[in-house]
C-alpha cells in the first residue's frame, strides 16, 4: 500500500476518463484549432463587391474564398442573383445554385 501513495502513485493508479469527458475534451481541442475571421478594410471590401458586381453584369465566372473556422473554402460559379437588403449573392455553380453572404468572403478574382 506504501508503494501507491508514493509520489503521484495514488493518482496513477486510479486514472480513469468517461466517455463524456472525453468528448468533451476532443471538443475543446477542436475549439482551440478554430481561427477567427479577417477583418477587411474597407477599399478590400469595395474591391470585391466590384468584381461581384462585374461577374454578375457579364456573367463570367468568379472565384471567392468564403471563411470558415478551420479551413478556407473556395467555389467559383457566376453570380445570378444579388440581394442587397441582406448583403447575399446568389452563385450559380455547376448545376445548383447557393447564396452567400457577403460577411463570409474573404478574397474574390474574376
Amino acid at each position: 500500500m506504501a508503494s501507491k501513495l508514493a509520489g503521484n502513485g495514488l493518482y496513477e493508479g486510479s486514472r480513469l476518463i468517461l466517455p463524456e469527458h472525453r468528448e468533451a475534451y476532443l471538443a475543446e481541442m477542436e475549439k482551440q484549432k478554430r481561427r477567427g475571421q479577417p477583418e477587411l478594410d474597407d477599399q478590400e471590401v469595395q474591391e470585391i463587391e466590384r468584381k461581384i458586381v462585374e461577374s454578375y453584369n457579364r456573367r463570367c465566372t468568379i472565384d471567392l474564398v468564403l471563411f470558415n473556422p478551420f479551413f478556407d473554402e473556395e467555389l467559383s460559379g457566376v453570380v445570378v442573383g444579388l440581394n442587397v437588403g441582406r448583403r447575399e449573392v446568389k452563385l450559380m455553380l455547376d448545376e445548383e445554385f447557393r447564396w452567400v453572404k457577403l460577411a463570409e468572403i474573404t478574397s474574390a478574382s474574376v
